[in-house]
């Protein structure tokens, strides 16, 4: 059970862009977000990660998500980037190397309880042969 989440996500608008198009793309990933229009971005604040971690799932890239996860995680949480295009048709593709140049979707996920580790093992849990592991079966 998840008791204590919090994630801040920050993504430019830039003016070619239109607002609500960016704000959609955010929403399909997470869409109990509420947005705050701020100058050049949208700034959004959650508490569930259901939708992204069913996309995860769906998608069947649980490990690489644990990689990314791994890679800005500290004791009080983690961050990642997506890819703001691919988050507009609901399709979870984390941004690695040079960042777009619309920008990326920053996540930062900061969290109380449970622990952070527990939290990736929930969002995204440790596989098997591309399959999740049932802690219950080991």
């Amino acid at each position: 059970m998840i008791y204590s989440v919090d994630v801040r996500i920050e993504v430019p608008v830039r003016d070619t862009e239109v607002t609500d198009r960016v704000g959609d793309a955010v929403k399909n990933l997470f869409p109990g977000t509420e947005l705050t229009h701020e100058p050049g971005a949208l700034v959004g604040e959650t508490h569930e990660l259901e939708r992204f971690s069913e996309r995860l799932h769906e998608q069947t890239i649980l490990d690489t998500a644990r990689r990314e996860f791994a890679k800005r995680k500290d004791d009080d949480g983690f961050s990642f980037a997506l890819k703001k295009q691919a988050a507009f048709k609901g399709v979870v593709n984390f941004a690695v190397g040079n960042p777009d140049e619309l920008g990326d979707i920053e996540v930062h996920v900061t969290v109380g309880d449970p622990t952070v580790d527990e939290l990736i093992n929930y969002i995204a849990p440790p596989t098997e042969d591309g399959r999740p592991i049932d802690p219950d079966e080991r």
